[in-house]
């Protein structure tokens, strides 16, 4: 059939066990063509209410695996799948890599970039278009590293964060939670970055989005300040 993807949804499976075999099943099958299939599996979503999740063995079977809800077309639902993966960011996070990923269900994080949409009724707009062919943002989601996002800081209005990248690079998400009211301004250390690694002894910050723009050269105890608007996020790599 020419297929690349496969997503196995995991409904009416009935046990546990018969669920786990499911996908070990499947898994197989789909090697067995001889064609390279990216397999998506919703395996740990359904263990959850159960049981905790064996990742290394999901990952021995999936490419990429559903941990919380679906997603819908409301900011309410990205910010609960956002608070879900910062709220169990240290047992997921460790997992990912190339070959097997966290599905956030089409929210940011380190998984393959995929559109579900279709081609001949989606409105191509200008800024949409700009996004989805923005190299530097897709030099991002396709770092050779591999490694999944992870938050590191937290106010009432702001979250803060980072992923790391090859050749010693951070990808670095301010994210304003607000939904009314203009733009506000965000201020942090670059020592949070990296452990304290990332700007040590200094480092020069691109930003990415909304807009490409060179921020310079900053040394370790310097501090940053973003503007971003309500439901917003500013994009930068250090």
């Amino acid at each position: 059939w020419g297929v690349d993807l496969l997503k196995f949804d995991g409904c009416n499976s009935g046990t546990l066990d018969l669920l786990a075999e499911g996908y070990r099943r499947m898994s197989l099958a789909l090697n067995k063509t001889g064609r390279s299939i990216v397999y998506s599996c919703e395996w740990p979503f359904y263990l959850r209410p159960v049981q905790q999740p064996n990742y290394t063995e999901i990952k021995q079977y999936c490419n990429h695996w559903r941990n919380f809800f679906d997603v819908y077309d409301s900011w309410g639902s990205i910010k609960s799948i956002l608070e879900w993966t910062a709220l169990h960011q240290d047992s997921i996070v460790k997992i990912a890599g190339p070959g097997g990923w966290n599905d956030p269900d089409m929210a940011s994080k380190a998984t393959p970039t995929s559109l579900s949409i279709s081609k001949t009724s989606f409105p191509w707009l200008p800024e949409a278009k700009w996004l989805l062919q923005n190299k530097e943002v897709i030099a991002i989601n396709q770092d050779p590293l591999g490694k999944q996002g992870y938050q590191i800081a937290k106010d009432k209005s702001f979250e803060l964060w980072e992923r790391p990248l090859s050749g010693q690079a951070y990808a670095v998400a301010v994210r304003n939670n607000q939904e009314i009211g203009g733009p506000q301004n965000f201020t942090f250390s670059l020592t949070f970055l990296g452990n304290g690694l990332a700007c040590n002894p200094a480092c020069s910050i691109q930003q990415v989005l909304p807009a490409s723009r060179d921020w310079g050269v900053y040394n370790w105890v310097s501090s940053l300040s973003v503007e971003v608007n309500p439901t917003g996020t500013v994009l930068l790599k250090v």
